[in-house]
């Protein structure tokens, strides 16, 4: 059968997409600075026989590979390959060998899985028809997203994708378990820099100032009301300032203030209504108080979207492969994605594998010093991706 095929492959396959696996975790790059990774890629392609490829987004890659009558259908798969400003802190073989940066968040697994798909479909191209586009893609982890550039670059053209599915590591499940949600799914994220101006002067005769540390704490409390009265309750959303920056003695007023955060909204309409909402209080707060501010929103990450009919397959085709004990509903999370770009022009599915050995090892969360997987999730990554990309372009 098809699926103990696959399954059979990506065991006979493991040993090699474990060693990729490990060379990218200890030669990580940072978002946009991915050229080793990329040349590194497009290597393994070529050794497997996949000679289509194509660079973009300056360290991006897209790749295809052809099964019959390639122009009739065409599926795409995603994997993100850049690393974070961390510093890795596991006592392990592989560990990163470029200082200050670390494959924290498990983009390496997500390259090498895809990479393991690749090669099980390139060897299956003749039992299906159309054509599977391969999307190695920089620059996840920092804004405008790797995502954004390579769409308006073309990565969603020549050809168009019907579907796409990206996954990604999930140290709250164990490894040989996936998880799905049709429906929104992942937060929008957009950052948010307000300066506020006042009048600097002796701590000690603040009516002949007009204090931006007092006002800012105004804005922040006030702010947090404005999100919570305007948004509809069954909407998430938040609010959260990371950074004030402000002030230099105790008895000195500072002319400004520095105020610095993120919003994030499971809504696209709210999304943009917040925007206006976060800039007309600050400014009008300040001005209450004889300040003037500056609001700047740069555009983030849109919702992530997984389209419902294409999830609800892949989620039946998942227990096929895996077991329907091992396939698992997902909760909505605030974090963001830039996957969710795709979802945004054509139907997609982002979803996740388990990385943890017994809910008791490799449990520490993306983003730490810490952080690592159960190696053995391979298999999983690669032969879903693979099994996924097929039951798609023969649906």
């Amino acid at each position: 059968m098809l699926p103990d095929h696959i399954s059979r492959r990506a065991d006979e396959l493991y040993t090699d997409v474990l060693h990729i696996r490990r060379h990218l975790h200890a030669h990580p790059e940072l978002s946009f600075h991915e050229y080793n990774t990329v040349s590194f890629v497009e290597e393994q392609l070529r050794k497997i026989g996949i000679t289509d490829t194509k660079r973009i987004a300056g360290t991006g890659l897209v790749a295809h590979i052809q099964g019959r009558e390639p122009a009739s259908k065409c599926i795409a798969l995603r994997a993100d390959m850049d690393a974070l400003p961390i510093t890795e802190e596991n006592d392990i073989s592989y560990v990163s060998q470029n200082s200050g940066v670390m494959h924290a968040c498990g983009h390496d697994v997500h390259t090498s899985c895809l990479l393991g798909a690749a090669r099980i479909l390139h060897e299956m191209r003749d039992q299906f028809t159309g054509t599977i586009k391969l999307l190695f893609q920089p620059g996840e982890e920092s804004h405008p997203g790797g995502a954004s550039i390579m769409i308006e670059e073309g990565a969603l053209k020549d050809p168009v994708p019907q579907a796409i599915f990206g996954l990604h590591v999930f140290p709250n499940l164990p490894t040989g378990t996936v998880g799905f949600r049709p429906g929104r799914y992942m937060a929008s994220a957009d950052e948010i820099y307000i300066t506020i101006h006042g009048k600097g002067g002796h701590a000690a005769q603040p009516h002949q100032t007009v204090d931006p540390i007092a006002i800012a704490a105004l804005v922040i409390t006030g702010l947090q009301q404005v999100i919570a009265r305007k948004c509809d309750p069954m909407s998430p959303s938040v609010l959260t300032f990371g950074k004030i920056a402000g002030g230099f003695a105790t008895n000195v007023i500072p002319e400004k203030v520095e105020l610095l955060g993120t919003f994030r909204a499971m809504d696209e309409k709210w999304r943009y209504e917040a925007h206006k909402w976060i800039k007309d209080f600050t400014e009008q707060t300040c001005a209450a108080y004889g300040a003037t501010a500056t609001v700047e929103i740069p555009i983030g990450y849109p919702v992530l979207f997984n389209d419902p009919a294409l999830t609800d397959k892949a989620t039946s085709w998942a227990a096929l492969y895996a077991g329907a004990e091992n396939v698992h509903p997902l909760e909505m999370r605030m974090g963001a994605e830039d996957f969710a770009f795709y979802t945004h022009h054509v139907p997609g599915c982002f979803f996740r594998i388990g990385t943890n050995r017994n809910n008791t090892e490799y449990t520490t969360p993306v983003h730490n010093p810490r952080f690592n997987v159960d190696e053995e999730s391979l298999k999983t990554g690669m032969g879903m991706m693979a099994w996924l990309a097929l039951n798609a372009i023969t649906d």
